[in-house]
């Protein structure tokens, strides 16, 4: 079982820039689908980003693409989302997540806490 932690949120101005890390402690990091999700207040979760296990396939939503970046380092059980030209409308909690299925279907298995990303206008 995967025990996800994310870390780097904060307060960052519009066009500004974030890098969020997920750190994970499971032994088996590399055979887990890596996700980020974010839920905005009154908003139902979305599904922002993923990377296959290799992180040799990527999905992005379309309202982030070419923003954000998701990448890991399966050397360091870590996942990352690089946030860049942030708006307003990218705060939320972020959450990362895992998952041994389908990782570019949003079914994922395993959450971490959150770690909230506001960007002020």
């Amino acid at each position: 079982q995967e025990q996800l932690v994310e870390s780097g949120g904060g307060l960052v101005q519009a066009g500004g820039s974030l890098r969020l890390s997920c750190a994970a402690s499971g032994r088996t990091f590399s055979s887990y689908g890596m996700g980020w999700f974010r839920q905005a207040p009154g908003k139902e979760r979305e599904f922002v980003a993923a990377i296959s296990w290799s992180g040799g396939s990527t999905y992005y939503v379309p309202s982030v693409k070419g923003r954000f970046t998701i990448s890991r380092d399966n050397a360091k059980n870590t996942v990352f989302l690089q946030m860049n030209s942030l708006k307003p409308e990218d705060t939320a909690v972020y959450y990362c997540a895992a998952t041994r299925g389908n990782w570019d279907k949003g079914r994922y298995d395993y959450w971490g806490q959150g770690t909230q990303v506001t960007v002020s206008s």
